[in-house]
């Protein structure tokens, strides 16, 4: 089941950013996924639910921002989560 939620944003900040909405949304979107990841809140699998991406792609989006999914599981949590994708 999902939740759906509002918020509002200026316009002028969407003209600054140079972005739609729905682009500033799924930013945030991802933003609030790899918080929640490094505070070890969301496993990887629920991180990339909340991203809409699929887990292979939110690990290059950690990458790409500079975030090890190493530093947070041990060898085991690492294999249970290969064996679950």
């Amino acid at each position: 089941m999902n939740k759906k939620g509002t918020i509002s944003i200026p316009e002028e900040i969407l003209f600054s950013l140079r972005e739609s909405e729905s682009q500033l949304i799924s930013e945030m979107k991802k933003i609030t996924a790899v918080k929640y990841f490094n505070e070890k809140k969301l496993s990887i699998g629920q991180s990339s639910i909340l991203a809409e991406m699929s887990e292979e792609d939110f690990i290059k989006y950690l990458s790409q921002n500079s975030v090890s999914i190493f530093q947070h599981f041990t060898k085991e949590d690492i294999l249970r989560d290969i064996d679950n994708a």
